[in-house]
């Protein structure tokens, strides 16, 4: 029998780069799916490990299209439009409960899945295998079905494929090493994703010193509809020029608090806050959960 449910492998974020230890995929904006099939039925299950089969009726007739029972397929289920992922199209497939409305939107919207990952086949797992002999398998098992395409990869060249890819317009690149297991749950170096640097214009709202006096770092603030958030602290990218001339401005604009305005939570120990009134520009990879920037570096200061 097949396990009741199967924790998806995660990825951790990196630079891009080139291996000829990794494989390199496009990472597809949708919803990461865990497809089931025993005993000539089909279960999805997305990455809260909900069962999500009712909603795609378009992949029910899978078992039919199979020689194999006893399979788990990874991938990712998307709404293409010319060929490329559109989340707002996908998001009007989730949120709808409706067997009339899924059906027709399974006509208006159809989705796509795209496989990556082969975990168990014939009721045999196949997580302890190199990921290398479990694309081979999966290319071997992979149904016939205008709803179903393997996530194709390459070898090597991972910097020239992610800027191909980011300038296409998807959403960025998975690594992968050919000699890996299959770590349920797990978030480890074994898979990485590439995703484009962001850049947003922020303001200055405190900072850091070092015990000899000399700026650490800057906590910076993005201004939204919302109001000002507090998006952490940055380092890289202050030099130690930048650093003696901001410390001097810096310090004509010190306050007792955090400005009123400013909203958010995790400030540092130690932090010295400012009126925000410098303006900086900042790139970063994501906002993490807790709405900060993670990697963030500081790419100019408006003095």
């Amino acid at each position: 029998m097949l396990p009741a449910f199967i924790k998806p492998m995660l990825a951790k974020l990196s630079e891009p780069f080139d291996s000829p230890r990794f494989l390199y995929e496009i990472k597809w904006d949708g919803t990461r799916c865990l497809f089931f099939i025993e005993n000539g039925k089909i279960r999805l299950q997305n990455r809260r490990l909900n069962d999500i089969t009712y909603r795609y009726p378009e992949f029910w007739d899978l078992p039919q299209r199979l020689s194999r029972d006893g399979i788990v397929f990874d991938g990712e289920i998307v709404v293409l439009k010319e060929g490329k992922p559109v989340f707002r199209l996908l998001q009007e497939r989730e949120h709808v409960k409706s067997p009339v409305k899924i059906k027709f939107l399974s006509e208006r919207l159809p989705a796509t899945y795209f496989i990556f990952d082969l975990l168990y086949l014939d009721g045999k797992p196949l997580l302890e295998k190199p990921l290398r002999e479990r694309k081979k398998l999966l290319k071997e098992t992979l149904p016939e079905s205008p709803f179903v395409a393997e996530s194709e990869y390459i070898l090597e060249k991972g910097v020239a494929f992610f800027k191909q890819v980011i300038a296409l317009g998807f959403e960025g690149v998975m690594a992968k090493d050919l000699e890996s297991p299959y770590l349920p749950g797990k978030r480890v170096d074994f898979w990485l994703k590439f995703k484009p640097r962001r850049k947003r214009r922020c303001l200055i709202v405190g900072y850091l010193l070092r015990p000899d006096g000399t700026l650490k770092s800057l906590l910076v603030a993005e201004p939204t509809e919302k109001g000002l958030i507090f998006r952490g602290r940055v380092a890289s990218g202050l030099t130690t020029h930048l650093a003696d001339v901001l410390l001097s401005r810096l310090k004509k604009l010190e306050t007792s608090g955090p400005p009123p305005e400013l909203k958010g939570s995790g400030f540092p120990k130690g932090a010295i806050f400012v009126r925000p009134e410098i303006a900086c520009e900042v790139s970063f990879q994501e906002i993490t959960n807790h709405g900060q920037f993670r990697a963030p570096v500081l790419e100019k200061v408006y003095l």
